[in-house]
């Protein structure tokens, strides 16, 4: 178990790693392109729907609900009743994400309404942010069906990943990445308004990624015909798992949809500056924390169909100690290195030293909750792997509660930076609950070598970001060099603190054994 973890685990991260380096660079050509306008934040307002959705629906509460079952099934070792349940879970789903897409093309313009409400009023009383509601509709049209398509690259990607096959729907983001790129390249400069063109290329990133995944289903012999099965005992067990979890699962999601709410009403930029920093936290949380919680998903599953409940905590303990071990550094590295990183990466055309400051304090607020949201992937599959799907509601709602409460507080004092204090609190609120029920249940407590874990990789954190800190230069300098210089003075802090937190925790006893999972 712990070879195939690790291994699996490896493979993941290796894909993720391509995909997301591939969004930063999509995130420059855009920044290049747009900057943080008015232009661009209509345009990630209009991304940032259909991707709630998606990660609400699909990679979310679906994928959480749909692996324990598919488990079940595959554990039968009786192909014929696996690929029935995928024909009826496909063909129900493929039935209601259909009309959903309907629907949200038709109505854009009162959907654009209920979560840019700023915009709106501003349209309705003809204020100077009216043409941002009317365009942000239009792009919503176009793309909108994204959620169709991803909707069955996540379907895909939970058959592959529950067969092993981790590589392909880790890859398959990489196609967005591309057709976004290509958009932006090719497309956008030849409109008059570019972020319609950045609009198509979502579209047809969605398309790409869906026919992607199609042979490999195929070569595992499940591309199956899809049939309409509402009653069918595996959708019924599905769909029963899956409505409390729309909501525990997305917690973190529905927090950030809030934040577009609130910031339509906040001073033009603030949605980009937001989308920035927020776009850079993805990077370390889809690289490990993403990555650890797919593998441990279907590893837990088997786990609970086996009964093995010492297992099933060993698992679970593995996949903390690997939050902690790649999260905390990060964390800190973002952390120290929010405005160097926010230069090389996004200061040219339109975005300059002012958008850099800017989206430096919130990408510095967001950065204090990544070990929480990182935990809360991990944390989460513990309940939905044993099938328990309400307990995380309860959590999610009293998070997102408290998520309203502290956005209430801090956007009234510190505006956009509020918007990610407040997320960032509410995680720690959901990571805590998580764990405290796991605790009380008996299903999972930290053990006392990763609490001796943890104790090492906090004194080696606090070297690795000593040392960065002492060596930086100041923002000025930083604001004299040109791009190289400032590629290779970031690239080098980043090796020194890399290097200093490695040697620090082999000094402090950090030995290859430990982390490993057992069984």
């Amino acid at each position: 178990m712990s070879k195939r973890l690790l291994r699996s685990g490896l493979i993941v991260s290796s894909m993720t790693m391509i995909s997301r380096v591939m969004g930063l660079v999509r995130d420059v050509v855009i920044a290049n392109l747009m900057g943080a306008g008015a232009a661009a934040d209509v345009f990630f307002f209009a991304n940032k729907i259909p991707n709630f959705l998606r990660r609400l629906f699909a990679e979310g509460a679906f994928s959480q609900a749909f692996v324990p079952v598919l488990a079940e099934y595959n554990a039968s070792d009786d192909k014929s009743q696996t690929r029935e349940l995928i024909a009826y879970v496909s063909g129900t789903l493929g039935v209601l994400v259909t009309a959903v897409t309907l629907i949200g093309v038709i109505a854009s313009p009162v959907i654009t309404a209920l979560f840019g409400m700023g915009w709106f009023v501003d349209w309705l009383e003809g204020g100077p942010s009216a043409h941002k509601f009317e365009l942000a509709s239009l792009i919503l049209k176009i793309t909108f069906p994204y959620l169709w398509f991803i909707t069955f690259v996540a379907l895909a990607g939970s058959i592959l990943n529950t067969l092993g096959r981790f590589a392909v729907s880790s890859f398959t983001p990489v196609f967005l990445n591309i057709a976004m790129i290509s958009a932006a390249i090719w497309i956008s400069p030849n409109m008059a308004q570019p972020e319609i063109g950045l609009g198509i290329g979502v579209f047809l990133g969605g398309l790409v990624q869906f026919a992607f995944q199609l042979p490999f289903l195929y070569r595992e012999g499940m591309l199956v015909r899809p049939k309409w099965g509402w009653s069918h005992p595996g959708v019924v067990k599905i769909r029963t798992l899956m409505i409390p979890a729309l909501f525990g699962v997305s917690v973190s999601q529905i927090n950030l949809l809030l934040d577009t709410f609130i910031a339509s009403f906040l001073a033009t930029g603030s949605i980009s500056w937001l989308y920035y920093s927020d776009r850079l936290l993805e990077f370390p949380l889809g690289l490990f924390g993403i990555a650890i919680a797919t593998v441990i998903l279907p590893a837990l599953s088997r786990k609970h169909v086996e009964q093995s409940s010492g297992h099933f905590a060993s698992t679970m303990d593995w996949g903390v100690r690997m939050v902690l071990l790649l999260g905390a550094p990060a964390m800190i590295g973002m952390i120290v290195l929010a405005k160097p990183m926010l230069m090389v990466l996004f200061m040219r055309g339109e975005f300059g030293t002012d958008d850099v400051m800017a989206a430096s304090m919130s990408l510095i607020a967001y950065s204090c909750g990544l070990l929480n949201f990182m935990l809360i992937k991990v944390l989460a599959p513990g309940y939905y792997a044993r099938q328990d799907t309400k307990t995380p509601v309860r959590y999610g709602i009293i998070a997102m509660a408290s998520n309203m409460v502290f956005n209430l507080i801090f956007a009234y004092f510190y505006g956009y930076v509020g918007l990610a204090m407040a997320t960032a609190l509410s995680a720690l609120v959901n990571a805590g609950l998580l764990y405290r029920g796991l605790h009380k249940q008996g299903v999972y407590r930290i053990s006392r070598e990763t609490m001796i874990f943890t104790l090492r990789l906090l004194v080696s954190v606090v070297l690795m970001g000593t040392l960065i800190y002492h060596f930086m230069p100041a923002f000025t300098e930083w604001v004299d060099m040109g791009l190289w210089a400032r590629v290779y003075t970031l690239a080098g802090l980043i090796a020194a603190g890399a290097v200093t937190y490695l040697v620090s925790l082999v000094v402090l006893g950090l030995r290859p054994h430990q982390l490993r999972a057992e069984g």
